[in-house]
């Protein structure tokens, strides 16, 4: 009886493992085929040759990763870090539930409906079809999630810290990077991931400010989809999904080991 409970175990976790693996396995398979036609089980050509022409040609798929790449890290490194500070002066505000509320208010409209919101306004900045009005949107919908994030961070335990080192005779600048920011290491990790993942799978937002001018990866998704180019879609979803794989090996291998 405990064999077979062992190996329905097994095939259920082995069933489970395969429909993860199996859409990026299928992508990665797709970026490498070409002529691939029904009923044709198998593609007329599988090779590298997809991946050597997006090098080589000017198909701009390389320079749409290190455009999202840096926009994403930009709006992952300020929100976070401007967050956290920001999130310590919401948290001591006397009006601390009303500001908190309305932290939420670009997660109530359809990003689409909120780039729509905030179209005017970029456009008499002159911050539309450019990279900066790109991040500043983006900024806008990352900046409120980590000021939610880290809303549960302060408390009277490091309201207690900030008053010991005062006690002690340090300042608040030394508070801060002596005990605030060691103890919220982690969380500030995750808050980074995290905001990185919103700006790097944004695509409402980045379609309206960016008007087909600021080309990210997602954007040059779409295209390809539109274009019925599967291959160059599949190819350029292969490193859509890079970053974020990477990002969840290193969250796993130096954040989560360390929480348990």
């Amino acid at each position: 009886m405990s064999s077979m409970k062992a190996n329905w175990k097994f095939f259920f976790l082995a069933a489970l493992v395969i429909l993860v693996v199996f859409p990026f396995a299928y992508l990665l398979l797709l970026s490498m085929a070409s002529e691939w036609r029904f009923p044709e089980l198998w593609p007329a050509y599988f090779g590298m040759r997809n991946w050597e022409q997006v090098v080589s040609s000017e198909t701009g798929l390389i320079s749409s990763f290190l455009v999202s790449t840096g926009i994403s890290f930009s709006v992952a490194t300020m929100s976070t870090f401007i967050g956290f500070f920001i999130s310590r002066g919401i948290a001591y505000h006397p009006y601390k539930r009303t500001i908190t509320l309305l932290t939420y208010f670009p997660y109530i409209l359809a990003p689409v409906v909120f780039a729509a919101c905030l179209s005017y306004f970029f456009l008499k900045l002159g911050l539309f079809g450019k990279p900066v009005g790109v991040f500043v949107a983006q900024f806008m919908v990352a900046f409120p999630y980590a000021l939610i994030f880290f809303s549960s961070f302060w408390g009277e335990k490091t309201k207690s810290y900030e008053e010991l080192v005062a006690t002690l005779g340090g300042n608040q600048l030394q508070a801060f990077r002596k005990v605030l920011l060691p103890i919220a290491k982690n969380m500030l990790i995750i808050c980074f991931f995290q905001t990185f993942l919103i700006s790097w799978f944004e695509y409402g937002l980045t379609s309206i400010i960016g008007v087909g001018k600021v080309q990210t990866l997602t954007i040059k998704v779409f295209l390809f989809i539109k274009e019925s180019n599967f291959y160059y879609g599949a190819l350029s979803c292969c490193l859509l999904i890079l970053p974020p794989v990477l990002l969840l090996y290193i969250n796993k291998r130096y954040v989560f080991n360390k929480l348990i």
